[in-house]
């Protein structure tokens, strides 16, 4: 405790007691931090897996593209694992193209161009890494395809020429 002499606004003479809380504090936790840390006994971190395979990776823009084929753009195998010659495998996709990372924004260490076999229809497939030690594999969507062209027999609008 601390006595501090201070003068008011008109010069007058006051007296304040100062109370050292911080020190207290501090001493405090210097005392508790060892018994607390003692009693812990949350579990270690859990170890990431060594490897991992995906179709596309999120943009900045778009947060929705892991694992969902993207009609009409181009499309990316990435994965991560040991080995020589990572290979990817899919009943619906072809690869090529085959690229060491690593790569921007996922813990990938190899590549491949992706397209998807003609005449395959939306749905959920397989996509598969294999690798020197382990294969790993993921689901996918592939949409259904877009229209793209306005059927037949459809009704016309006009150009405005004839607006009154």
């Amino acid at each position: 405790m601390s006595v501090v002499r201070l003068k008011d606004a008109k010069g007058a003479k006051v007296r304040k007691t100062v109370v050292f809380v911080a020190a207290a504090v501090f001493g405090a936790t210097a005392l508790a931090a060892p018994a607390t840390a003692q009693q812990s006994t949350s579990p270690a971190p859990a170890t990431p897996p060594p490897g991992f395979v995906q179709l596309n990776a999120n943009t900045a823009v778009n947060q929705t593209l892991v694992n969902k084929y993207v009609r009409d753009a181009p499309n990316v195998a990435l994965a991560k694992c040991a080995g020589d010659k990572p290979t990817f495998t899919s009943p619906v996709l072809t690869f090529s193209n085959y690229t060491p990372g690593p790569f921007m924004g996922v813990d990938a260490n190899v590549s491949a161009d992706v397209a998807l076999k003609p005449g395959t229809p939306a749905g959920t497939y397989e996509l598969t890494v294999s690798c020197s030690e382990q294969n790993y594999t993921t689901q996918f969507t592939v949409p259904a395809p877009q229209v793209s062209k306005v059927p037949s027999g459809a009704a016309k609008a006009g150009d405005g020429s004839m607006a009154g």
